[in-house]
């Protein structure tokens, strides 16, 4: 009976395991400031992806080591090929359209970086992991603010939704507000209220454009007598 060896591959070493925790450290520093905006994908998903990506590196330098010979070639940049490739999978699960609004091409990016981070990790490449992990939270953090004080198109709509108390003319007077302050009316779509009640609420989607603040809009609808609610999808305001 031939004895059964186990044969360790010469890829598995600290140098591989400290690959992998510099994957895991650092896709997990990406995942957590998803995870603290409430996104989509969070913590364990970008630390899964990155961790994952990362040992698939490894495998495709050392996995098959113990094969090769004069009549076998591997070519181990055709496994990270495969990752770039599958990992649009996990990224177009996180887009979605919601009535013409996309939503989750920001998290989707992030995924999409998470496994480039656990590439280079699991390549050997340390600094350059690092330096892809800082850009991401530059971009996050330093781009964000910048975008809200760009100038806004006058062309670009926004979509309001707003909740009010039936019979007090609060709808005309929120499309006065708005043609008020030069904003133009797209789309309008109303949700009658219930009967059997005796005050009755309104939901109401506005679709606008126009070269005014939609902050200071919105703002100043929830003033109004009447308005119950108001949130904006373009803009990070929500009145309650």
């Amino acid at each position: 009976m031939t004895p059964i060896s186990l044969v360790v591959s010469p890829g598995a070493g600290w140098q591989q395991i400290a690959d992998l925790a510099i994957a895991l450290v650092l896709s997990a520093a990406i995942g957590l400031e998803r995870e603290i905006r409430q996104k989509s994908a969070g913590l364990r998903t970008h630390t899964l992806v990155g961790f994952g990506a990362a040992l698939f590196m490894l495998v495709s330098k050392y996995g098959f080591a113990d094969v090769l010979g004069e009549n076998v070639q591997l070519d181990p940049s055709r496994v990270a090929a495969q990752i770039v490739s599958g990992i649009g999978f996990i990224g177009g699960g996180l887009i979605f359209v919601r009535r013409d609004a996309v939503k989750g091409l920001t998290t989707a990016a992030a995924v999409w970086l998470t496994a480039g981070v656990g590439m280079a990790a699991g390549a050997g490449l340390w600094l350059l992991a690092l330096m892809a992990t800082v850009g991401n939270f530059l971009v996050m953090f330093g781009l964000t603010p910048l975008a809200t004080r760009l100038p806004r198109s006058k062309y670009a709509q926004s979509r309001l939704r707003l909740a009010y108390v039936d019979g007090r003319g609060v709808l005309r007077q929120v499309l006065a507000e708005c043609t008020g302050r030069r904003f133009v009316v797209d789309e309008l779509s109303l949700e009658q209220p219930g009967g059997g009640q005796e005050t009755r609420t309104v939901s109401v989607t506005l679709v606008i454009h126009g070269p005014g603040s939609v902050v200071d809009l919105t703002s100043r609808l929830a003033e109004m007598e009447g308005v119950l609610t108001i949130s904006c999808d373009d803009a990070d305001v929500q009145h309650f």
